[in-house]
C-alpha cells in the first residue's frame, strides 16, 4: 500500500487551537488555465484535472511535484473529502492560511465566495454545501497577475528574475484545513499585556446565537500552575475584560517575556451553555512591553540593543513556504546561535508557525508587509485592506516588537516630496496605532521617513572606517545634510527628526566568491575576508553611540542573491561561532 504524503501536518494556528480539525495538505488535482477559460467552461463541475500538486507548495516549486517557473495567471485545484459523521451537524469552516492572490471557491459545484490578498489567512463556512453523502468536492481557482498594484513583496513582475526579485508565488502557499464548530463559538480573542499593572486585557468576539445561558470561562496557567480563572456571562458578541495576573504564591509574581527568558502563559477559553462545554480553545501570551524613551527602544522598561538579521523566508525547493516545522526551528536556532537576538522578516508576512516558534524561543521579530510597486487609489486599497488583517491576525504574538508597513519607498517612490504619498504613510501609521498602540511603527524602513517611531537607515558601505566617517556627526545625518545609498536622505521633505531611536536596519550583504548572482559591494574570496569585513562594519555600528541596533543582510542566499551567511540549503559559509563572537563583543 502506497503511503500518502501529507506535508506540514502540525496545527497551523497555534495561538488559537482547537482539537477538532482536519489537515487538507497533500495531493490535490491541479490544472493550468493560461487562457482563463475555466469559469466559462465550468471546470468546477469537472473531475478531469490533468496534473497532481502537493499542497501547500506552489506549482513553481520542486516541492509541489511540478516545478514549472513560467508564470500562469490562473490555476485550479480540486480535492474531494468525506466529512466524518460526528461533524455533519457542525459548522464546517474551510481555512486557507495564505493563497496568492485572488481565491475563488466552489463546493459541490456551487460558488461559495472569494478572497483577495496573498499574505493573510481567510476562511469560508461550507456547512450548507455538504452533500447527503457527507462529501465536499472542493474546487479552488487562484487568480494572480504581474501587477505592481497588488502587494507582491519580492515576487518578480517580469518573466525572469532580476536584481533582488525572485520567482513568483501563485496560488495556495500555506496550509489548507477544516475546523468543526458549534453554532455558538469563540471567534477571536485580542490579548493585550500590561506589565506595569501586572494585568492582561482580553477582547472577546463570540459568534452564534447568544442568550443568558452562555458563560465564558478563562483559565490562565504558568508552567502548569493555575494562576487565575474567571467566568462571565455572554450577552453580546464583543466584550472586554481586564484581569490582574500577579500570583502571590509564585516567587516572581509575574514572569516577563524576553529573548533571555521567553516565558509564556498558557490560557484556556471554555464556552459553556447550561454548564455544557460547546467550545474549547487553547492559546498563550507573553507579558512584555515595548516602549521608546530618550532615544532608546525599551523591552520591559529596559533598553535593548537589537542585533537583527534580515530574513526573507525563502527555501531552496519550496520558496516562500517553509518545508516543515523542523526547517522553521532550524532557521531560528541558527539565528540565535550566531548571536543575533531577532530577525527583520523582509517583504513577507510570515507563517504563524514561525511566529509561534519565535514566541517559544525568544526571537525578536520585525513584521513587514509585502510591497506594492506603484501608487494609485487601487494600490492604496489593496495594501490597506491586507495590512489591517496582518496587524489583527498577528497582534497576540509577543515576539513581534515592531510593525514595518513600507520599505525603501517601494510603492511610494515619490514620498520624499509628494504630499499624497506622505499622507498615505501617515494614514497607515495612525491606522496601525489605532489597532495596536503598544508596538512601534516604522513607516518607511531605510530612508525618507515621514512619521516613524524609530528612524531606520540602510547603508551598504563596505568598511567600518567609511561608516564612522559618514555617521560621526549625528545632526548631519538626521537633518538631511548627508545622503547615502544613491542620494537618499533620512527624512522626507517637510518632516523633522524628533529624537527617535536610530537603527541601521540594512547593511553588509557581502557576497562570497560566487560565479553567479550578486551581493552588495565587492565579493570576498575567503572566509577570513568575509569575517574581516563583517567585523569591520558591525563594530563601527556598535561603536557609534547614538545607534541602538543593527540588521545585517542576510541570513541565507535567495536564488540569485548570494549574500547570505548560509547557503540556500542552509549550509554555513563561515564558522558561525565566529559570527557570534563578533556580535557579542
Amino acid at each position: 500500500m502506497t503511503e500518502i504524503y501529507i506535508p506540514r501536518t502540525e496545527y497551523p494556528r497555534p495561538q488559537f487551537e482547537r482539537a477538532d480539525w482536519m489537515n487538507l495538505n497533500g495531493e490535490w488535482n491541479f490544472k493550468f488555465d493560461r487562457e482563463n477559460i475555466g469559469e466559462k467552461e465550468e471546470w468546477y463541475k469537472e473531475s478531469k484535472f490533468d496534473k497532481k500538486i502537493i499542497v501547500p507548495f506552489t506549482y513553481e516549486t520542486k516541492a509541489s511535484g511540478i516545478g514549472e517557473e513560467k508564470f500562469c495567471p490562473n490555476v485550479w485545484y480540486q480535492k474531494t473529502i468525506i466529512i466524518p459523521k460526528e461533524y455533519e451537524n457542525k459548522n464546517i469552516i474551510l481555512h486557507f492560511q495564505a493563497a496568492d492572490y485572488v481565491t475563488k471557491l466552489w463546493v459541490n459545484e456551487i460558488f461559495v465566495g472569494e478572497n483577495k490578498g496573498g499574505q493573510i489567512a481567510f476562511s469560508f463556512n461550507v456547512s450548507d454545501y455538504l452533500s447527503e453523502e457527507n462529501e465536499l468536492n472542493i474546487v479552488v481557482k487562484n487568480e494572480d497577475s504581474q501587477s505592481c498594484f497588488q502587494p507582491r513583496g519580492k515576487q518578480r513582475w517580469l518573466d525572469n528574475n532580476f536584481d533582488c526579485w525572485y520567482v513568483q508565488t501563485t496560488g495556495i502557499w500555506q496550509t489548507v484545513w477544516l475546523e468543526f464548530l458549534n453554532e455558538a463559538h469563540l471567534q477571536s480573542v485580542k490579548i493585550t499585556p500590561d506589565i506595569d499593572t501586572e494585568s492582561v486585557e482580553f477582547g472577546f468576539e463570540v459568534s452564534g446565537d447568544l442568550d443568558q445561558s452562555l458563560v465564558l470561562r478563562t483559565s490562565i496557567y504558568f508552567e502548569g500552575q493555575l494562576i487565575k480563572r474567571f467566568e462571565e456571562s455572554v450577552y453580546r458578541p464583543h466584550f472586554m475584560t481586564t484581569m490582574n495576573i500577579a500570583c502571590e504564591s509564585h516567587k516572581w509574581r509575574i514572569m516577563h517575556w524576553s529573548p533571555q527568558s521567553p516565558n509564556l502563559y498558557d490560557v484556556e477559553f471554555t464556552l459553556l451553555e447550561n454548564e455544557k462545554v460547546i467550545d474549547y480553545v487553547k492559546s498563550y501570551f507573553g507579558m512584555r512591553k515595548v516602549s521608546i524613551e530618550n532615544g532608546n527602544v525599551l523591552l520591559n522598561n529596559t533598553p535593548i540593543y537589537q542585533k537583527l538579521i534580515l530574513d526573507q523566508g525563502y527555501w531552496e525547493e519550496s520558496y516562500l513556504t517553509p518545508p516543515s516545522d523542523e526547517a522553521i526551528i532550524e532557521d531560528i536556532d541558527r539565528t540565535l546561535e550566531m548571536g543575533f537576538n531577532g530577525v527583520r522578516k523582509h517583504m513577507k508576512v510570515e507563517d504563524q508557525r514561525f511566529l509561534y516558534w519565535a514566541d517559544k524561543k525568544g526571537l525578536l521579530v520585525w513584521s513587514e508587509m509585502a510591497a506594492t510597486y506603484e501608487f494609485s487609489d487601487g494600490a492604496i486599497q489593496n495594501f490597506t485592506d491586507e495590512w489591517i488583517e496582518v496587524v489583527k491576525q498577528h497582534y497576540n504574538h509577543p515576539s513581534i516588537i515592531t510593525w514595518t508597513p513600507f520599505n525603501e519607498s517601494w510603492g511610494i517612490k515619490n514620498v520624499f516630496t509628494d504630499a499624497k504619498q506622505q499622507n498615505f504613510t501617515e494614514g497607515i501609521y495612525h491606522l496601525t496605532k489605532a489597532i495596536d498602540s503598544m508596538r512601534p511603527v516604522i513607516v518607511n524602513d531605510g530612508w525618507e521617513h515621514t512619521v516613524s517611531d524609530i528612524l531606520t537607515l540602510h547603508d551598504y558601505v563596505e568598511y567600518g572606517e567609511e561608516f564612522i566617517g559618514r555617521y560621526k556627526d549625528k545632526e548631519k545625518v538626521v537633518n538631511n545634510k548627508i545622503a547615502f545609498n544613491n542620494s537618499k536622505f533620512a527624512m522626507a521633505k517637510g518632516y523633522e527628526y524628533k529624537g527617535q531611536p536610530i537603527i541601521i536596519s540594512e547593511y553588509g550583504g557581502i557576497a562570497f566568491d560566487s560565479e553567479k548572482g550578486w551581493g552588495y559591494g565587492k565579493q570576498v574570496n575567503s572566509e577570513e575576508e568575509l569575517l574581516h569585513r563583517y567585523e569591520s562594519i558591525t563594530q563601527a555600528i556598535k561603536n557609534t553611540p547614538y545607534i541602538s541596533g543593527f540588521c545585517y543582510t542576510q541570513i541565507t542566499d535567495v536564488q540569485q542573491e548570494v549574500n547570505g551567511l548560509l547557503k540556500e540549503n542552509r549550509e554555513p559559509k563561515v564558522d558561525l561561532n565566529k559570527i557570534k563572537t563578533i556580535n557579542n563583543k
